[in-house]
């Protein structure tokens, strides 16, 4: 404790003494600066190499000086022209760090930590990956002359292994060879071979990565597609639906047989095996347990659009070949026989198969942005139904719009993610909100949130 308060006085006010020290060792006059009688500065500070505790290296008068930057802090170690260690315990010195991105500095003294250095021991662990800069000052050594010295440092603080494996995990997902979550079955296991790494989601499938690495240290699973068999009748009766659409296992012929890794997933139809491609885990995690991250479950409740279902005619043609894909699954239209006609209200969204009606009848107004977008004459009711001051619910009629805005102009987070949408009032038109809260910036600004609305290619609906 009494070193966290020591370290908080140090953060406000320590290097003073290096401002004043920095005054007292130059002069100045007609543009250039002299360095004060018995001081090294800056420009005499050598190339940089690489010292024996793997930190900076840079000559200094007749010291060569180690800058050594970790997740424990700064440290300093000393040695003569031949390379040897330097007693450091009359030295003393300060840093000022700055981390890459931001303006404030944060100062610290540099003590004999009683081990051959002069060390900073702060936690550099949350900055672990981000580039530092460091400015220090050294005083007290024999060779450095009366005033000491100035040097910079630029630096990266390493991260832990424990850090790097946690990012590699996060990155990587799934396990190879069984196609299972990583941490589904505990702690994931590394797997090193030539140099490389993998992780698995347990001892077991360390073996087979083993024996076969060029197949398994991409760290993707192999998916197989092929037809459900008799043999699979059972695990179909299981899954019960298609985790794509939602649609029942049988619905639109034979299943879809799809292996991730040793986990099968069923699907309804082979236009549903890209998705399963470009993310298996989410669909893993959604057939075997774990965290759906869904839009499904943020499927608006308030669907007041008539929906009727027809299949297209010839008289469907110009307007097919303008939409081109079904917006559900990205297909072309008609890639997968006649293209399905959906009339939401009176505006029609073709889809390229019946598996796909479900999602619109769930989500119409978001299919309706996706198809025809929201342009700079649509208008909608101004709010009536106010949850505070200013502050409105959000009605049918505003749907296509929040489909289509996506993003709280105020906090860049998702409408739905903090109980949204809402709906304010800024300069005669709507901006959509993910809390009540961000209501006064747009009152206080509303041409600054429409504009940057427009940035995001938004055009903000008129109130009516």
């Amino acid at each position: 404790m009494k070193r966290h308060v020591f370290l908080s006085v140090l953060l406000s006010g320590l290097f003073a003494s290096v401002a004043s020290a920095q005054q007292f060792n130059t002069h100045q006059h007609a543009g250039h600066q002299h360095a004060m009688p018995g001081q090294v500065p800056s420009s005499a500070v050598g190339q940089v190499a690489t010292g024996p505790h793997g930190g900076s290296l840079k000559q200094a008068g007749t010291l060569q000086l180690e800058t050594v930057v970790s997740q424990a802090g700064i440290q300093m170690f000393v040695y003569d022209s031949s390379g040897q260690p330097v007693s450091v315990q009359s030295g003393r010195g300060a840093a000022s760090l700055r981390v890459d991105g931001y303006a404030k500095r944060y100062r610290y003294d540099l003590l004999p930590d009683g081990k051959g250095g002069l060390t900073v021991p702060v936690n550099l662990s949350k900055i672990a990956g981000r580039q530092v800069e460091v400015d220090i000052q050294l005083v007290g050594l024999a060779g450095l002359g009366r005033s000491g010295v100035q040097l910079k440092e630029v630096a990266t603080v390493p991260a832990s292994e424990t850090q790097l494996a946690a990012a590699a995990i996060a990155r990587q997902k799934i396990c190879p060879v069984s196609g299972k979550l990583l941490g589904s079955m505990g702690d994931p296991v590394a797997v090193d071979v030539d140099g490389d790494r993998v992780f698995v989601c347990c001892a077991g499938c360390v073996n087979a990565v083993k024996a076969n690495p060029e197949k398994y240290l991409t760290g993707k699973p192999e998916i197989v597609v092929t037809s459900a068999t008799k043999e699979d009748a059972a695990l179909i009766a299981a899954q019960k639906k298609c985790p794509v659409m939602d649609e029942s296992l049988g619905s639109m012929g034979n299943p879809i047989k799809v292996m991730v890794g040793d986990k099968p997933i069923f699907l309804c139809c082979k236009g549903c095996v890209k998705k399963i491609q470009a993310e298996p885990a989410k669909y893993l995690a959604m057939v075997y347990g774990g965290n759906q991250a869904t839009s499904e479950a943020n499927a608006s409740s308030s669907n007041s659009m008539p929906i009727s279902v027809t299949s297209a005619t010839q008289a469907d043609a110009a307007l097919i070949a303008k939409q081109k894909d079904c917006p559900v699954m990205d297909e072309p239209l008609g890639s997968m026989g006649n293209p399905i006609k959906v009339m939401v209200g009176d505006k029609p969204i073709f889809l390229c198969c019946r598996g796909c009606i479900k999602k619109i009848e769930a989500e119409p107004a978001k299919y309706l942005a996706m198809v025809y977008g929201g342009g700079s004459t649509a208008s909608v009711p101004a709010g009536r139904d106010a949850v505070r001051d200013g502050v409105f619910k959000v009605t049918a009629e505003d749907q296509p719009f929040i489909a289509a805005q996506k993003k709280c102009p105020v906090m860049d987070e998702p409408l739905n993610a903090m109980g949204g949408p809402f709906k304010v009032h800024a300069n005669g038109k709507a901006i959509y909100i993910c809390c009540p809260g961000c209501a006064k910036r747009i009152a206080a600004e509303p041409d600054k949130y429409l504009a940057i609305l427009a940035s995001q290619g938004v055009n903000a609906p008129v109130l009516r």
